[in-house]
């Protein structure tokens, strides 16, 4: 492995996409700042120095040639699949889930990534398996792509951790259609949805005389259970599954257009938002700095979506389109889903606000990705 950089990859930096990041990182300590009240009051301070070791990590990455990335994927991979069995014998177990490592201060959480490890390996394989004028991907061809998805997403699920289980699928799924299926297999997953639908009415919302067969009701842990009725109810249990959603929206909405000032937020000074520093990052955002304020954010996240997805299409090879698309999914996808449940559209998961919410791995992970997708980008008139 080589360092280096070249007087002609400095043209092909993308310095947009590094303000987007930078700024979000900014915002987010400022934030943080905040939101982070007794017992969690030196979270901000720690993650400055998170973001920093991670700027670190992300300028190593950019300066690796990602052909070497590329020939080191299976190894980062496998090494990402051993560290989500070890979990099972040496975990630490946290809010019902066996996730964490702590090695003395330090709490890694190897979800975060293997989330990598599935994008660059489903990166290889679309590279490795390109021929040329080849039709698109029908059912039987796909069982590498789900092959490397299945593994890692039902290790992670097992912990039980839903969330991250389901942002692997999302992103990966995304990273399957770039890949161009055959008609059948979109009309197939459009079923799927429409399947799944299906079974949360039966399970949550139908309502008989006598109990009936249920899927999710009986497979899922019951706090999962409970995240999906106070989603689809939520002013049945306010107390209980409905509260961390109640809260929430009551910090957004009391925000206004501008908000009640840097620390000056009701909800979030009394500690009524769960979670705050973390899951509901976004809702002390928006109660603190109002509806404005929020659109600024969001327009920083889009601009990093676009000129991620910009980096994928002027890409040199497949590998690196495959991973920067990859990469601006897994992204997209947790803004998505955070910011949802966060206004009550869609239901808690536990998922974090990348480059907002507190986490050491979960800035690392984000780091590493927005140094791949430098990397990517200097490089795209290299070989």
């Amino acid at each position: 492995m080589q360092l280096s950089i070249e007087r002609r990859m400095v043209p092909h930096v993308p310095w947009g996409l590094i303000f987007c990041v930078l700024a979000i990182c900014a915002l987010g300590v400022w934030n943080l700042a905040s939101a982070a009240r007794p017992p969690h009051a030196g979270a901000w301070s720690s993650q400055g120095v998170y973001m920093a070791v991670g700027l670190v990590a992300a300028l190593v990455v950019c300066l690796v040639d990602y052909r070497w990335i590329q020939r080191m994927t299976v190894p980062i991979y496998v090494l990402n699949i051993l560290a989500l069995i070890a979990l099972r014998f040496m975990g630490h177990k946290a809010k019902g889930a066996e996730s964490w490592f702590v090695l003395g201060p330090l709490r890694i959480q190897p979800a975060e990534f293997m989330k990598i490890g599935v994008v660059l390996m489903l990166a290889k394989v679309y590279h490795d398996d390109f021929r040329p004028n080849q039709e698109s991907y029908g059912l039987l061809r796909l069982w590498k792509p789900v092959l490397v998805v299945a593994v890692p997403a039902v290790l992670v699920l097992v912990q039980p951790d839903l969330g991250t289980a389901m942002m692997i699928l999302l992103s990966s799924i995304t990273v399957i259609l770039f890949g161009k299926v055959r008609w059948y297999l979109v009309a197939v997953m459009l079923a799927g949805i429409i399947a799944v639908g299906g079974i949360i009415w039966n399970d949550y919302v139908r309502e008989t005389p006598e109990p009936h067969f249920t899927v999710l009701r009986h497979h899922l842990k019951k706090h999962q259970s409970q995240r999906i009725s106070g989603w689809l109810d939520p002013e049945a249990d306010l107390k209980g599954s409905g509260y961390h959603a109640a809260q929430s929206k009551i910090a957004v909405g009391s925000g206004g257009m501008t908000g009640k000032g840097w620390r000056e937020g009701t909800q979030t000074g009394l500690s009524f938002l769960p979670e705050q520093h973390t899951d509901f990052i976004f809702s002390v955002w928006a109660e603190e700095h109002g509806f404005m304020s929020c659109l600024l954010l969001l327009a920083l996240y889009g601009g990093l979506f676009s000129l991620s997805l910009a980096v994928g299409f002027n890409a040199r090879d497949r590998f690196g389109a495959f991973v920067a698309v990859g990469i601006t999914a897994m992204i997209f996808w947790q803004v998505f889903e955070n910011i949802g449940m966060v206004i009550g559209l869609l239901p808690v998961t536990g998922i974090t606000l990348p480059l907002m919410s507190y986490g050491g791995s979960s800035i690392m992970s984000m780091m590493i990705s927005v140094g791949l997708l430098v990397n990517i980008s200097m490089r795209r008139h290299m070989f």
